[in-house]
């Protein structure tokens, strides 16, 4: 071989190791930046006020549901509280597949932060604000097991003037309507403070911050592996389709072909979640809510019986979530490369259809995919007082 042609031989040679070492390629196209834009937590609309709740913004309400969040007086043996599964120092979720309370319950934890700009609640949709959502655990026999009665009673011995403070007077514990009053109103008090509960920025966002504002992508912040992942997860991937938007979710349910967890009963998901909440007694429209029939638009466009509900789950949030091991709505997957796994194969559902299709990633992109989603973390944005136990 002369030496040029080997000059020439080695140059390529280099070259192809360059590329699977994850050589940087910081060029994005108009399109490209476009698509970044949408992504970042910069972007997040303010927080609209939720006509169901008249305390949610009550800095007295928020105050008093941090106290009852980590509360476990609020529970059948005194030992559970909300924080038991939503742990502030884990992103308010518990790292574990199956959350336990009292018992063991057939879903994993979702976290809290951002919840309160999602239309509906749970894995499958069950609860159509926050305060709702907060009082399901507390009467689920495997969560917090109490009784809307001994929960009525820990408000009248231990917050009695913080309570009054916000709602008047206490009503009468001996009425069944007193009672559902004073429960009602711990979970309109929980969710003013799980409502301050937001995600901060990733490196992610200051990588885009800073894209939008020299038009030049920013060196030290992503690896050339992370940079070449977002570009797949925008890109051909296809991540976007789904986890969308500052939240890096849109909100929706979608049957993505799951494996079942053979340890919990069967789950059919969004198609159960959807007819409860229609059905729900504390739902938008029901007498306990402070909204009118108007403001409950997101219940009455709900359908319940379409056959896209089955096996449909929640799209949870991607920012933070290489943290949060196990993955899916019953911890079915141990790692985030199992995840991947599973939506390059695109497997049938075990019921319903699975709205995926193969993505054919080969095995460097699958891995820089995974190398890109630990820039999504960005902790947690709220008083640091509310990420801790208060004092009593």
């Amino acid at each position: 071989m002369t030496t040029r042609r080997l000059l020439i031989f080695s140059t390529l040679v280099l070259s192809t190791l360059m590329c699977a070492a994850g050589q940087r390629d910081d060029r994005w196209t108009a399109a490209e930046i476009d698509q970044l834009r949408e992504l970042t937590i910069s972007g997040l609309e303010p927080l609209a006020a939720d006509p169901t709740n008249r305390v949610a913004d009550d800095p007295a309400a928020a105050k008093l549901g941090h106290e009852l969040f980590f509360d476990p007086r609020l529970s059948a043996n005194g030992k559970v509280s909300c924080a038991t599964c939503h742990q502030p120092d884990r992103e308010f979720q518990d790292g574990t597949a199956l959350a336990h309370g009292v018992g063991t319950t057939n879903r994993r934890t979702m976290p809290i932060a951002g919840t309160a700009y999602a239309p509906f609640l749970f894995w499958d949709g069950r609860k159509d604000s926050q305060w709702a959502q907060a009082l399901g655990p507390l009467e689920s026999p495997v969560e917090h097991g109490g009784t809307r009665t001994q929960y009525a009673h820990v408000i009248a011995a231990n917050y009695r003037a913080e309570y009054e403070q916000l709602f008047g007077p206490l009503p009468d514990l001996t009425q069944r309507d007193g009672v559902t009053t004073v429960f009602v109103n711990i979970g309109k008090s929980i969710a003013a403070y799980e409502r301050r509960i937001q995600y901060g920025p990733s490196r992610l966002d200051r990588y885009v911050d800073a894209l939008m504002k020299t038009g030049r992508a920013p060196q030290g912040l992503l690896t050339a592996d992370e940079t070449a992942g977002l570009r797949l997860f925008i890109g051909k991937a296809n991540c976007t389709q789904c986890h969308n938007g500052p939240l890096l979710t849109n909100n929706e349910f979608h049957n993505t072909g799951v494996p079942v967890n053979p340890s919990v009963p069967q789950d059919r998901g969004r198609i159960e979640g959807a007819k409860s909440v229609l059905a729900d007694e504390f739902n938008c429209r029901s007498r306990w809510s402070d909204a009118n029939a108007a403001q409950c638009s997101e219940l009455e466009f709900l359908k319940p019986d379409g056959h896209e509900l089955q096996r449909a789950y929640k799209v949870p949030s991607l920012r933070g979530v290489a943290e949060r091991a196990p993955y899916m709505h019953a911890g079915q997957f141990a790692t985030l490369s199992d995840v991947l796994a599973h939506y390059n194969q695109a497997s049938a559902a075990p019921d319903g259809h699975t709205e995926l299709k193969p993505l054919k990633l080969n095995a460097q992109e699958l891995r820089q995919i995974e190398a890109f989603l630990p820039a999504l973390r960005g902790g947690i944005a709220a008083p640091p007082e509310f990420l801790r136990a208060p004092v009593r």
